[in-house]
């Protein structure tokens, strides 16, 4: 096992690292603290740049087939059930960025993930491993087991998410940043969401300290609803069981239709949601950290699983183009991925505080500048987002199916 990679954490940035590795040629073990392999939640948004890091590991074609595309981002004031804002996702969108916008249920994308990494002679799933800590000297590094078990390899990959192990180890920067934002997650039989709201959209409700996001799932068998409260939550809680009556707490100021919506939402659950402020410290010697457990994001620009992803792109190739120099290809990684990580955790505090909860004068001004822009440009505000697979390329599909 000593010339495999180990990775802590077989979420959606841990397989598509040992996806990224497999295909340069590099063994790797994947370490899974839950005894069986799945994904906790529903709906994800994928941008363009989702797409691109797919089909650099292999599994573009298997995410299309589940993907549904929708046609357009569009954004509602919570308050007048006004229009502020539509995006166009339709051929434009995609000729300009060389992929589409999609949304995906979690559990299929972390599916098609998980069977491609099965189907690889060079990837090892194991599960019931938690990792609690590592060693490390100039020959390798070993994962330190729950239970005493030690599995070494030549690197050790952090994926092990918001709460990682890992990060407490290398970093040691504390408990993650309790946002005080508490989310409530439900899923909708399509015939029981509103009829003049099934829109082949990813819509926002934005509204004064709260907002709504609704799309269609999996065939448009279901639609995914996701409302947020900025309630002032003082401590981190995860899939909580809630009552609709609660979740109207936060929702009594919005308009009727938009109050609709979360009326015809069951089997709620809540999440108070975390992140933590941008470090420059993911890697030491033969370590480094992926995904949430470096550059943990709050929701607000649908890009906390794409960004692990460009990860995982970034983390094969750096390996790849430094063979045998661990250090050099870690450090590489991290300059290459660190600014534009940073630039979604900081950005995706400002989108919240912006554009998605503003009240008074503060939303009357993002309503006048959103509503003011073209297509064309939303598609420039955009490029430097979808543009890339964490390689730094800039879009065009022909230079990305050669990296």
């Amino acid at each position: 096992m000593q010339h495999r990679t180990v990775i802590a954490g077989a979420g959606i940035g841990g397989l598509a690292a040992a996806l990224g590795l497999a295909r340069k040629g590099h063994a790797s073990t994947v370490l899974e603290r839950a005894p069986v392999l799945g994904e906790i939640g529903a709906g994800i948004q994928l941008g363009p740049n989702a797409f691109h890091s797919f089909d650099y590991l292999g599994v573009g074609d298997a995410m299309r087939k589940l993907a549904v595309y929708v046609d357009r981002l569009r954004m509602m004031d919570a308050l007048t059930a006004e229009e502020i804002a539509s995006i166009d996702l339709t051929e434009p969108f995609q000729k300009r960025f060389g992929n589409p916008y999609a949304v995906i249920h979690r559990g299929d994308m972390h599916r098609v993930l998980v069977n491609a990494c099965r189907a690889d002679p060079l990837i090892e799933l194991r599960t019931g491993c938690a990792v609690t800590g590592f060693e490390q000297d100039g020959t390798g590094v070993t994962a330190l087991l729950q239970g005493g078990e030690r599995v070494t390899g030549n690197l050790l990959i952090g994926a092990d998410g918001l709460w990682s192990n890992i990060r407490t180890q290398l970093v040691g920067d504390g408990a993650p940043r309790v946002t005080g934002h508490t989310t409530y997650r439900s899923v909708i039989p399509t015939e029981q969401m509103p009829e003049d709201l099934r829109w082949n959209a990813a819509t926002l409700w934005a509204g004064p300290k709260c907002h709504i996001v609704h799309y269609p799932l999996s065939d448009w068998k279901s639609f995914n609803l996701v409302v947020t409260y900025h309630n002032d939550a003082p401590e981190p809680v995860a899939g909580k069981p809630v009552s609709q009556e609660e979740v109207l707490i936060g929702f009594q100021h919005v308009h009727p239709r938009a109050q609709d919506i979360i009326r015809h939402g069951k089997d709620w659950k809540l999440w108070v949601l975390c992140d933590r402020d941008p470090t420059d410290t993911w890697t030491k010697g033969r370590v480094a950290l992926l995904g949430d457990a470096a550059h943990p994001t709050l929701q607000y620009m649908a890009q906390g699983a794409c960004m692990a992803l460009e990860d995982a792109v970034c983390l094969a190739d750096e390996i790849a183009a430094h063979p045998g120099d661990h250090e050099t290809a870690l450090a590489s990684y991290q300059h290459r991925r660190v600014t534009r990580t940073a630039r979604i955790q900081l950005m995706s505090r400002a989108v919240g505080d912006h554009i998605y909860h503003p009240a008074g004068v503060h939303a009357r001004l993002r309503n006048e500048i959103m509503s003011a822009k073209s297509q064309e440009q939303w598609y420039d505000a955009l490029q430097w987002l979808y543009g890339s697979n964490g390689l730094g390329v800039a879009s065009a599909p022909q230079s990305i199916s050669a990296a």
